[in-house]
Parts: structure tokens; C-alpha cells; sequence
């Protein structure tokens, strides 16, 4: 069921697939009716909302500030009728977490878990999906919070915190590197190197830092999974990274590794940040999660 007016419905759609044809098949309504109402919702507003090419709907500024307005909108409204029909007002029954591997990994379960030891009746759902996928989920009211790493302005979100996020090298025990506080890249490049796939940030920053310092590296293992990644290094192949969240001593202990910090100022780019919709009003429930969240996406403590 939905509250939104049945033009905002169509515009919202639209904006979504790019398409009056796609939103007709997915809103199974015929194409005619959303044009009619996309052209009713344009002149009663008396700005254009799209910019229509050949290859489909492009949201125009006035477009983008009303497709943020309903984003809010059906987020609230969904949150509302779980409201009515569940009688708790603004204690929220479940919350949907959207992030990328890094944090699904250990940071996000382990804040699920300290929550529900003081609500037990509030069930998550974690969906790990790429970094730019996390923070579209919560523009579009298909995530509550977001977890993930970015190197630039986010337009939409409600950044709750952003924290830059020391990279570090990570090594089988016995390796040459193990024990050591820090390494530099020209240094590292020495070793076989696992590393994620190019497009991830991780890796287009490290891409970038090889250049300035002139270094030809050809990667021993390229993969977008940690768990082979971990299982590469553990098993001697040679050196992955990860970024230093939370307790890396006790990490380290779970996954059979050492840490090696990776002092090169161009990982200073990339910030973890834990992301809500702007403007949205959160529900008490949320809010709480989302503030607990921050207290775990934190930079590993020093000498860790």
C-alpha cells in the first residue's frame, strides 16, 4: 500500500528506471496514464522535472529536489503503516542495514549483536552490496542506514559520522612484515599482492599512490571477495589490505593475520561513513542503532 499522491507515485517511477515505459511495466499501468500525470504534475509545479532524450528520463535540478522530497516521503509513509499496524508508534520492529563487505564482515554483525542484548525484539536485515549501491539503498528509503567507504561529497544522505580510515597491509604470521608498526608502498610492492578488482576504492587509491611514487605493480591475485583475499595470505600466496577498523588485535587473532600499517597519505582520501536519508525522520529505534553504529565504525586504536 501506498500513502504518496498517484502522481507522485508515477514521478517516482519514472525517476527510478529512467524510462515512462519500464515504470508502466513495473506499476503494471499503461504508459499513457504515467505520461498524463508526469505532464499534470510538470505544469501544476510550472518547471520541467525531466529532461526527455532519446534513451530515456533524465531528472532536471527542480526533478532531483522533488525526487529527494518523495524519497523522504515513502520512506516515512512505509514507516508509518508499520506504526499503525503494529500499534508501537515509533519504535521501529526491524531495520534494514545496507553496506559494503568491509563492514558486513565484523563491524556491523558485532553492533547487531550488542543491540538486540538490550532489544531483542528488533530485527535487521544486512544486505552487502558495493559502496555506491549502500548509499543508494537509503536514498531510496530500501535501507535504513548505510555502512561504507567513499572519497567524495554525497548528495541526499544525512552523514551521521566520517572517519578516515588508516589502510593497512595484512600478512601471514612468520612473514617478513609481521611485527612491524609500519610499511611503506615501495616497500610493499616488493611482495605478491592480492588486491580488490579496479572500480573499488581501496583500489583506486592505491593505483593512484603507485603512480606518484613511479611503481609498476602487478597484482599476484585480483578479487572483489575478502574471503579469498584472507585466504591467500593465510595460506603464504603474499600481502592483501583492509582498512583498520575497531580491535585489529583481536581480529588478527580471529583470522589467523597481522596488520601492517600502510603510511602513504593518498588512503587519507577515503572516509567511512555511516549514512541515513536526509531529511528523513528516523524512528527512535533507528536512531539508536545508527548512533551505537558510529560508536563501532571507528579507526583501529593505535599500536593495534
Amino acid at each position: 500500500m501506498r500513502l504518496l499522491p498517484t502522481g507522485l507515485t508515477y514521478f517516482l517511477e519514472v525517476a527510478r528506471t529512467g524510462s515512462v515505459s519500464e515504470a508502466a511495466v513495473a506499476l503494471t499501468v499503461a504508459p499513457s496514464a504515467i505520461s498524463r500525470q508526469i505532464t499534470k504534475l510538470e505544469a501544476g509545479i510550472g518547471v520541467p522535472l525531466f529532461l526527455r532524450h532519446p534513451r530515456g528520463m533524465i531528472p532536471t535540478d527542480a526533478g532531483n529536489l522533488l525526487l529527494d522530497h518523495v524519497r523522504r516521503s515513502e520512506a516515512e509513509s512505509a514507516a508509518l503503516l508499520g506504526e499503525l499496524r503494529t500499534g508501537r508508534g515509533l519504535q521501529a520492529r526491524s531495520i534494514t542495514v545496507a553496506c559494503s563487505e568491509g563492514f558486513g564482515r565484523r563491524v556491523v554483525p558485532r553492533a547487531i549483536a550488542e543491540f538486540r542484548r538490550e532489544h531483542p525484539d528488533v530485527a535487521f536485515r544486512v544486505d552487502v552490496v558495493g559502496r555506491e549501491e549502500a548509499t543508494r539503498r537509503v536514498l531510496d528509503g530500501a535501507a535504513d542506514v548505510a555502512v561504507t567507504y567513499t572519497t567524495g561529497p554525497q548528495h541526499g544522505v544525512r552523514v551521521e559520522s566520517a572517519v578516515v580510515v588508516p589502510v593497512y597491509a595484512v600478512v601471514p604470521p612468520g612473514h617478513a612484515l609481521a611485527g612491524r608498526d609500519r610499511v611503506g608502498l615501495a616497500e610493499l610492492a616488493g611482495y605478491p599482492l592480492a588486491l580488490p578488482t579496479t572500480g573499488q576504492s581501496l583500489r583506486e587509491l592505491f593505483d593512484i599512490a603507485a603512480r606518484i611514487e613511479n611503481l609498476a605493480v602487478r597484482p599476484a591475485l585480483v578479487c572483489d571477495e575478502l574471503g579469498p583475499l584472507y585466504e591467500f595470505v593465510r595460506a603464504g600466496g603474499g600481502v592483501a589490505l583492509a582498512g583498520g577498523l575497531g580491535d585489529l588485535e583481536r581480529d588478527a587473532e580471529a583470522e589467523g593475520v597481522g596488520y601492517v600499517h600502510l603510511d602513504n597519505p593518498a588512503f587519507r582520501q577515503r572516509e567511512a561513513q555511516v549514512q541515513t536519508m536526509a531529511g528523513r525522520t528516523l524512528s527512535l529505534t533507528v536512531t539508536r542503532f545508527a548512533a551505537l553504529l558510529v560508536s563501532f565504525v571507528r579507526p583501529a586504536e593505535p599500536g593495534k
